[in-house]
């Protein structure tokens, strides 16, 4: 079964072929907008759902080129269909729920959320069930305990921002580029270990829910305070990290030994989204004892091949869509079924 990925969530276009006969990505191809934010300082919802209007069409093509195949060849589509803007969502499930319906094929709304969970499977070494799920992005960060595809338990997530977005937050009051998760992540390495110490957000309290805002807030005080040195601010984006990190640890391994009596063999850990590509957060979590999965740095951001194989997965179950298109910019992982087969 040949199945085209589309993924418009937010600011980029991803767009995918994944063939279930031969467990293969055909194609996989993205456009990012991130030049055209970066003059704003961050997404602008409407410029994103305008951008993606204006590429999706040439994308499918060259994927199609790509993989070699017509659009006659493909035996259904899958749509990210929320969680996200609304705008960038319906671009992506109106062209492809229509072009479904025109090829008489049948399409699936995907989750965000399960594409980033499922993209370490389409790694050579994918993790088996059951395992912990670490989803940590700009929009989401929630710790996730995975029994099968569609049995999913969400064991903690943040109360406020999200770490990524508390990355881009805290770069933008240090005065750096945009998209500044990065960015602040490389300064980090030249910060002084032992310059400032920040504060461990709800760790003391049990649990395993996170907070980022206070940190943001701590970080915009230190800078205030500080001389505003160059140095001075790569010894705040390096204490920052250090503090971001070592509270994800802190909740891995804690989620970890929350089901250590349930889960007999060996545990598994995936990190999944774009704070999955921070360099410090991988070197950290190594420490863990539990088989750590990581997809691919390509696969860490948003991208049309997670949504091909999560879409293709539940396709090959017999799980399709009606002819309507309902985007749902808030929706649960708790609220998708398993796949019947």
């Amino acid at each position: 079964m040949k199945v085209l990925g589309i993924e418009t969530s937010c600011d980029e276009t991803g767009i995918a072929i994944y063939d279930t006969s031969t467990d293969e990505l055909l194609a996989d191809k993205l456009y990012s907008q991130v030049a055209l934010h970066a003059e704003y300082g961050g997404v602008v919802p409407e410029l994103a759902s305008r951008d993606h209007i204006r590429k999706i069409t040439p994308l499918i093509k060259e994927t199609l080129q790509q993989a070699k195949l017509s659009l006659t060849d493909l035996d259904g589509i899958a749509y990210t269909s929320g969680p996200g803007l609304i705008g960038a969502l319906m671009v992506g499930a109106s062209v492809g729920r229509s072009l479904a319906w025109g090829l008489k094929i049948p399409a699936v709304a995907v989750h965000h959320m399960e594409g980033h969970l499922l993209a370490p499977m389409l790694e050579s070494n994918p993790p088996e069930f059951p395992f912990i799920a670490l989803l940590v992005s700009g929009g989401h960060t929630m710790l996730v305990e995975v029994k099968a595809i569609g049995d999913y338990r969400i064991m903690g997530e943040s109360l406020d921002d999200a770490v990524g977005e508390a990355f881009d937050k805290t770069a933008k009051m240090l005065g750096l580029g945009y998209p500044g998760g990065p960015i602040l992540a490389e300064l980090a390495e030249q910060g002084e270990a032992d310059a400032y110490k920040f504060p461990r957000p709800m760790i003391r309290q049990g649990g395993l829910d996170f907070s980022y805002s206070g940190l943001k807030t701590f970080a915009l005080t230190t800078w205030n305070k500080s001389a505003k040195s160059e140095q001075d601010k790569a010894n705040i984006a390096h204490a920052f990290q250090e503090a971001v990190v070592d509270t994800l640890f802190i909740k891995c391994r804690r989620a970890l030994e929350s089901i250590a009596d349930e889960n007999q063999t060996r545990q598994r850990l995936i990190i999944a989204g774009g704070v999955g590509a921070n360099k410090r957060l991988r070197e950290k979590l190594a420490e863990l004892e539990a088989d750590i999965f990581f997809p691919r740095m390509q696969f860490c951001t948003d991208n049309g091949a997670m949504i091909a194989y999560a879409g293709a997965i539940r396709l090959q179950a017999g799980q399709t869509e009606e002819a309507v298109i309902q985007p749902k910019p808030r929706w649960s992982l708790e609220e998708l079924e398993r796949p019947s087969t």
